[in-house]
C-alpha cells in the first residue's frame, strides 16, 4: 500500500471512528436526558408525606389529639379541600363552608342555614373553631361521638347537602387532583368515607382562634378600658342574693375557663316544660333528665356569630343577657344555677349590661377571621 492509499485508509477510518464515536455521544446524551426525565416523572409522583403539623394554641394547653389521626401537613390540607369542595353536595352548589364562613368565625349568620334543596336547617350552625379541645361529642345535641363522625352527617342530611357517601367517593375519585392528595396522606388513590371524615376532622382541629383583645390582656392588663374590666369582673362574679351589691351575672358558671364553655349540655330555661319543641339532647339519651338540654357553647368570637341559642333565637347580646337577668323559664330540667336566680333575676344595670358586653367584644379574634390558612384554597 502506497503513502497516498495508506493515508486515505486511516482518513477514512478515523471518519468512521468519529461517525460512530458522534453516535455514541447522541446516544449517550439522550440516555442522560431520558433518565432525568424519568428522574422528574418519580420525583413529581405523589408519595405519603408524615410530615407533622405545627399547631399553634397561643395560650392553651396542648390538646389530645386521636392516636390514630394525627394532624399532618397534607392531612389538614386535604381537609381543607374538602372543606370548601362543593362536590361533596348534591348540586354541587353549597360546601362546608357554605354554612360555615370563616368571617363569622366559621358559622351562619342566618337563623337556619338554606341547603341543597333550598330548605332551611332545623338548628343553627354552631361554630367551628377550637374543636381540638371539645371533649363531650358533637353538634348541639352531642349525637356524634368524634369530629370525624360529625363532618359526615351534613353531607347526608336531606336539609343540607343531600347527597350519598357512594356519590361523594365517585366524584372525588374522578379528580386526579384528589387521588393524588389522598396518596400523600393515607399512601393510596383509594378514596372511601373514613378516609374523608379523617382529613376534615384534621382541618377542623387545626382551626384555632387565640389572638384576641382578651389573650392580649392576659398578658397586659392596661389593654382593656374600663368598662371592659369592669364588664370582665361581672362575668365572673357570682349571683349573690343576699349581698346585691356584691352579685355579678354569675356567666363564668357555664362560660368558664380558656375556650368560655364547659362541654356540658345544660337546659337554660329558654321554655317550659310545655313549650319544649325541640328535646334536645334527650332524642340522644332517651333520659327525660336531660329534656331541653343543648352543648354549651364557646362564647369566643361570641360578636360575630348572631343569632344565638341552638334555635337562632335572640338576634342580639342584648337580648341574650336580658333572657339570663329576667326571662328564664321555670323547667323541670333547668340548670339549678339558673333556677337559683329565675325568680329575682341577676339585678344587672343599664351600665352592668353595657359593659359585659364590652367584654364579650374583647373575645373577637381578627386574626383569625382573616388567617389565609383558614380560608379557600380553590
Amino acid at each position: 500500500m502506497n503513502r497516498s492509499s495508506t493515508t486515505q485508509f486511516f482518513m477514512n477510518r478515523f471518519v468512521s471512528l468519529s461517525k460512530n464515536s458522534l453516535v455514541l455521544i447522541i446516544c449517550f446524551c439522550i440516555g442522560i436526558y431520558s433518565c432525568k426525565d424519568n428522574d422528574a416523572v418519580i420525583s413529581d409522583s405523589p408519595k405519603q408525606d408524615f410530615t407533622l403539623y405545627n399547631l399553634e394554641v397561643g395560650n392553651f394547653p396542648p390538646p389530645t389529639i386521636a392516636a390514630d389521626n394525627p394532624l399532618l401537613v397534607e392531612g389538614v390540607k386535604l381537609g381543607r379541600m374538602l372543606f370548601y369542595e362543593p362536590l361533596l353536595s348534591k348540586d354541587g352548589s353549597i360546601t362546608c363552608a357554605s354554612c360555615h364562613q370563616q368571617k363569622f368565625a366559621f358559622s351562619d349568620t342566618s337563623r337556619f342555614s338554606i341547603g341543597v334543596r333550598g330548605l332551611p336547617g332545623k338548628r343553627q350552625a354552631m361554630a367551628v373553631f377550637n374543636m381540638a379541645w371539645n371533649t363531650n361529642e358533637f353538634f348541639w345535641d352531642g349525637r356524634a361521638h368524634l369530629l370525624r363522625h360529625q363532618s359526615l352527617k351534613p353531607i347526608q342530611d336531606e336539609l343540607e347537602m343531600d347527597e350519598t357517601l357512594e356519590n361523594v367517593v365517585a366524584k372525588l375519585h374522578n379528580n386526579q387532583t384528589y387521588r393524588d392528595q389522598f396518596i400523600r396522606v393515607f399512601g393510596s388513590d383509594e378514596i372511601t368515607p373514613e378516609k374523608i371524615s379523617l382529613a376534615l376532622e384534621q382541618f377542623m382541629n387545626s382551626i384555632v382562634s387565640h389572638q384576641s383583645k382578651y389573650d392580649r390582656f392576659l398578658k397586659d392588663s392596661t389593654v382593656f378600658n374600663e368598662s371592659e374590666k369592669r364588664g370582665f369582673a361581672l362575668f365572673n362574679l357570682e349571683y349573690n342574693a343576699f349581698f346585691p351589691e356584691n352579685s355579678g351575672a354569675d356567666c363564668a358558671h357555664c362560660h368558664g375557663g380558656n375556650n368560655f364553655e364547659n362541654n356540658q349540655y345544660t337546659n337554660n330555661g329558654l321554655d317550659g316544660d310545655a313549650e319544649i319543641e325541640d328535646a334536645g339532647r334527650k332524642q340522644v339519651t332517651g333520659a327525660d333528665a336531660d329534656n331541653g338540654k343543648f352543648k354549651i357553647p364557646s362564647l369566643r368570637n361570641i360578636a360575630l356569630t348572631p343569632p344565638y341559642m341552638h334555635d337562632g333565637r335572640f338576634a342580639t347580646l342584648e337580648e341574650v343577657i336580658d333572657h339570663y337577668d329576667h326571662g328564664l323559664k321555670k323547667s323541670q330540667t333547668i340548670d339549678p344555677a339558673l333556677e337559683n336566680t329565675r325568680d329575682s333575676g341577676l339585678r344587672l344595670t343599664e351600665q352592668d349590661k353595657k359593659d359585659l358586653i364590652a367584654f364579650l367584644r374583647t373575645l373577637t379574634d381578627e386574626v383569625f377571621i382573616s388567617d389565609p390558612k383558614y380560608s379557600s384554597p380553590f
